[in-house]
């Protein structure tokens, strides 16, 4: 076992929380991210700028080419995103057809090659309701797959399964960190909607914790 895991890393609030966790609990971190052709594509921007700033290694593979076994979605297709809570039935629609399963695959291959001991990313207790790969059974069963799938085995670990998205930020809050550099929102516009499902999980996160959330929003929040 070595020191050494790989984050994948979104630009989101969860992963930029995990990215700090991971580097606070002694780890070195190589950071991954992924252009699967998401509509808030912005978010890569900010994962570039925190791990230049950080001095993190840090890789965007462009997996656009597979967007035509990956559509349907209204993160990824010309659907509109839905508006609410994420344990509305309408969530579904954000749902990427096996998103997880193929990123945690290539980051798996990538650890080999890091000689990392394990692939963090950062599924919690609030995703629950909506998306299945982002649910215990389905956590455990691609660590037993990756764990055997090469030489060298990979653990598959999502240290926040069992906190929500209020308990990730109060993490974060106590390791001090600036989450406008993060970006939330499905939709990739100039401010974040303050509505689709992402915004509101984060604006209740925020709330919960008594602190303003330092993002613009089209709506107020």
């Amino acid at each position: 076992m070595t020191d050494t895991v790989v984050v994948i890393y979104s630009g989101g609030m969860d992963s930029f929380t995990l990215l700090h966790h991971a580097r606070a609990c002694g780890y070195r971190v190589h950071a991954l991210s992924f252009n699967y052709g998401q509509r808030h594509v912005r978010e890569l921007d900010c994962a570039r700028d925190v791990c230049r700033d950080l001095g993190v290694p840090h890789k965007v593979i462009d997996i656009r080419a597979m967007a035509e076994v990956m559509s349907g979605s209204a993160l990824t297709s010309d659907i509109d995103v839905p508006e609410g809570h994420y344990e509305e039935d309408s969530m579904k629609a954000t749902v990427v057809p096996n998103r997880n399963m193929i990123l945690l695959s290539l980051a798996t291959g990538y650890a080999v090659t890091a000689d990392a001991s394990a692939v963090w990313f950062g599924a919690h207790g609030g995703d629950h309701a909506i998306y299945p790969d982002c649910r215990p059974e389905f956590i455990r069963k691609m660590d037993a797959v990756c764990r055997i799938a090469n030489y060298e085995p990979v653990g598959i670990e999502a240290p926040f399964m069992a906190m929500d998205k209020g308990a990730i930020l109060a993490r974060g809050l106590e390791l001090g960190l600036d989450y406008s550099q993060t970006w939330t929102c499905y939709n990739g516009r100039e401010k974040a909607c303050g509505r689709c499902g992402s915004c509101v999980e984060r604006l209740e996160a925020f709330a919960a914790n008594g602190v303003t959330d330092p993002l613009d929003y089209e709506v107020s929040a």
